[in-house]
């Protein structure tokens, strides 16, 4: 009887795969064949960016020499290296002292809410303020609405990485004579590492492909690179836009690969 029931488990177990198999294969065709057409056609000799004609990477050499998008690219930078910076400092002080010192959930809800409430929701809501105090926009806007944005990920991150951490460590080099910030550095600092890291890196991705707050909250004589391409995309595709677009699919899925590694270390640590 033990072997029918085997028998029948294995069958099972042998059909559902295949089945999950086929749904997983439909997933990924439908989400990224899309984009790996965008990246195939980016190498398109045609000025038509749907009809290939032969192969060229003339479009990225193009690249090189659009001041409007190197513009876009270098103030994209500025607030993707700013933010990020800005971002994992207070995200990692505002998870720290969730999980060290306050311990409510009503307060780590409402420091996780910008990463969770629409885009659309936390840019009306930062213009608003930014017209309140009277700031005027540019990529000074757009740095502080991105460091709000991202340091809501980072504590989430670090906050995970805290919950397998032993707090016994700190106690102990406490009560042998280190300070708090001799502790921070020597402690805890190398110890949640990996998830700031992660944080990181995952906040300098969600900057660099971010649109809807940067759209709000920038001006109108700095654009950054993702409004670039909005502002190119209204006249019709072109293989240059698929070029750039496949450049920051390499960047984008690089760093991710990236954090998710590093996030397994945080696992295994």
């Amino acid at each position: 009887m033990v072997v029918v029931v085997r028998k029948s488990n294995a069958r099972n177990a042998a059909k559902l795969p295949r089945g999950l198999m086929l749904a997983l294969a439909g997933t990924f065709g439908f989400l990224y064949l899309p984009i790996a057409v965008l990246v195939v056609m980016s190498f398109n000799a045609s000025k038509t960016p749907f009809t290939w004609t032969g192969f060229s990477t003339k479009w990225y050499a193009s690249l090189a020499g659009n001041d409007e998008i190197r513009e876009g690219f270098i103030n994209t930078m500025i607030v993707a290296v700013g933010s990020t910076i800005g971002a994992t400092i207070l995200g990692t002080l505002l998870a720290i002292g969730i999980a060290r010192y306050v311990r409510s959930s009503l307060l780590e809800a409402y420091s996780l809410a910008p990463g969770i409430i629409p885009d659309l929701a936390l840019a009306i809501g930062l213009l608003a303020m930014f017209s309140l105090i009277g700031m005027t926009l540019g990529l000074h806007s757009v740095l502080l609405a991105h460091i709000v944005f991202g340091m809501a990920f980072v504590a989430a991150v670090v906050i995970a990485r805290m919950g397998q951490t032993d707090p016994s460590l700190e106690e102990a080099s406490r009560d042998l004579g280190a300070g708090a910030v001799s502790t921070f550095f020597r402690i805890t600092l190398p110890s949640l590492a990996p998830a700031i890291i992660a944080g990181a890196l995952l906040v300098f991705t969600l900057s660099l492909d971010e649109f809807v707050i940067a759209f709000f909250t920038n001006g109108p004589d700095s654009p950054t690179l993702p409004i670039v391409i909005y502002s190119m995309v209204r006249f019709g595709v072109t293989p240059e836009i698929n070029a750039l677009a496949a450049l920051l699919l390499l960047v984008s899925f690089t760093v991710v690969i990236s954090a998710q590694r590093i996030t397994r270390l945080t696992d295994a640590i």
